[in-house]
């Protein structure tokens, strides 16, 4: 993989999952739901995993120069 789109995707990777996850983590401290209509537990570990994922990826771009 070449350097410059390795970089950029685990950019957006890490700004993506680390903003996700600390929503959703605002969101339960709050007491809000993290999704309309949802079961509270559900939506946040859905979107927990979702950010662990994408955090994981940026780690697996970044490792990959």
């Amino acid at each position: 993989m070449e350097s410059g789109p390795a970089i950029f995707a685990g950019v957006v990777f890490a700004l993506f999952g680390a903003g996700l996850l600390t929503w959703t983590g605002t969101r339960l401290r709050r007491r809000e739901p993290v999704a309309a209509g949802v079961s509270r537990v559900a939506s946040a570990a859905v979107a927990s995993l979702a950010g662990t994922i994408a955090l994981s990826l940026a780690v697996y771009c970044l490792t990959r120069l």
